[in-house]
């Protein structure tokens, strides 16, 4: 089955978004939804990362929960800023976070924890993997905002899925 059908969340994805997209239930929309639930995740499986086991779902929903806290704050903060503050008086900055992660996945999440977070975005990935580029909206203080994305988000992600 899982040869024929690597990902059935991906495929009944696949099914049901194309099935909106067209706004129709005729047997030729079936037909190709049918078609493409089947064949992009078949054609796409290399493109993917390795299958992940949940470890720790405590730790997961600890840092969902923080990511949430931190995104909500964030926007507050992003939207008092631009309407109260100067354009000059921001400190808008590029930061070296060096990094002790190393799975693929957990870069990734990370990488939308930083990206949907209003007022931070990725920057880069160092090829080594030791460091990542992380621009702020406005920054006062480096190692305390490099602080926090190791405990708050580093270290919970390493407990998930490396240990």
């Amino acid at each position: 089955m899982k040869r024929w059908l690597p990902s059935p969340p991906l495929s009944a994805a696949l099914f049901v978004v194309w099935l909106l997209l067209n706004q129709s239930l005729d047997a030729g929309t079936l037909i190709l939804a049918a078609v493409l639930a089947l064949a992009v995740p078949l054609l796409t499986r290399s493109l993917r990362p390795a299958t992940v086991r949940m470890r720790r779902p405590g730790v997961a929903l600890r840092l969902a929960g923080h990511a949430v806290f931190d995104m909500l704050h964030s926007a507050l903060t992003v939207g008092r800023l631009l309407l109260t503050r100067r354009r000059s008086k921001l400190r808008p900055r590029f930061i070296h976070v060096p990094l002790e992660l190393r799975d693929p996945n957990a870069l990734a999440v990370l990488a939308m924890i930083c990206c949907l977070t209003p007022g931070t975005a990725w920057g880069e990935l160092s090829f080594d993997r030791s460091s990542l580029l992380i621009h702020v909206f406005d920054l006062e203080d480096e190692q305390a905002f490099i602080t926090m994305i190791k405990t708050r988000y580093e270290r919970p992600l390493m407990e998930i899925f490396e240990s």
